[in-house]
């Protein structure tokens, strides 16, 4: 990374004791009122990392033509879902943003061009799992978003550029579902599909194994898989967590459970 962009964060933040990294399986909007395993495990998160100096988010819930990075001193709350109460509506969460480690995470990454964006905020990938993990909303988040055009491996070899970041008190967080597939939700009775427990199997096993490859080629692990992951960005997010991950670092996972059928809550930390 640049050289200036280094100073300009070590200025701001010192250097710190390299942050954890999470992945955290986001899944029904509701999670951001209701108290459950999932928002407890999310809490717990929380409590049992070293304060963060500020949060990156990479969200399923931005998609973009090109790499953009929030760049507002107040990001708004974005409720981008639909048919659920006025009570989730009504949700805020006025955490700050930071236009310095927009600039710094803009300056950092090399592979692709990185765009300032002023008016998206922060979708629900980010502020409902966030909320509970911090909620009184006084750590400055930013989002990166999701270039839709790219393949698997481009995003797991951007990931890497952002390591810089956990040096500097920030707390990385990958947001979306290891398997999502709400066109086969089970209404009836909430019981996962086989299917369903079988590709959330499959790729905790690649994961632990470190076999990042084969995680690339996800639509190549079979029929499992594919149902699990038939459109990508649920599962991007996964492949920026596991494109950080340093060689002796542990992985943990937790909230390891498949709800509504076809909706994988499975999250893991990386150090």
């Amino acid at each position: 990374m640049k050289l200036n962009a280094l100073n300009k964060m070590t200025e701001n933040y010192g250097s710190t004791e390299q942050m954890p990294v999470l992945f955290l399986g986001h899944g029904n909007p509701m999670n951001a009122i209701e108290e459950n395993e999932f928002t407890h495990g999310w809490a717990d998160a929380g409590k049992s990392i070293t304060r963060p100096n500020a949060i990156v988010c990479i969200s399923a819930h931005w998609e973009t033509a090109g790499t953009y990075v929030t760049a507002m001193d107040k990001p708004q709350t974005i409720h981008d879902f639909g048919g659920f109460p006025q009570q989730l509506f009504d949700v805020e969460y006025p955490a700050p943003g930071d236009v310095q480690l927009a600039k710094e995470t803009k300056e950092g990454i090399t592979q692709t061009p990185v765009g300032f964006n002023y008016d998206w905020g922060l979708d629900h990938g980010c502020w409902v799992v966030v909320s509970r993990m911090y909620p009184q909303a006084d750590i400055p988040v930013i989002q990166l978003s999701l270039d839709y055009r790219k393949p698997a491996q481009w995003h797991f070899e951007l990931a890497k550029e952002l390591a810089f970041l956990r040096k500097k008190g920030v707390l990385i967080i990958g947001s979306g579902n290891m398997v999502h597939n709400l066109g086969m939700l089970n209404w009836k009775d909430d019981k996962p599909f086989d299917w369903a427990l079988e590709a959330n199997d499959t790729m905790k096993k690649l994961i632990s194994k470190q076999d990042y490859t084969s995680l690339e080629k996800y639509d190549s692990l079979g029929r499992a898989v594919q149902l699990a992951v038939p459109t990508p960005e649920h599962y991007l997010p996964l492949l920026y967590t596991l494109g950080l991950k340093s060689e002796d670092e542990n992985v943990s996972f937790f909230n390891d459970k498949t709800v509504m059928g076809s909706i994988s809550m499975t999250s893991l930390r990386l150090g």
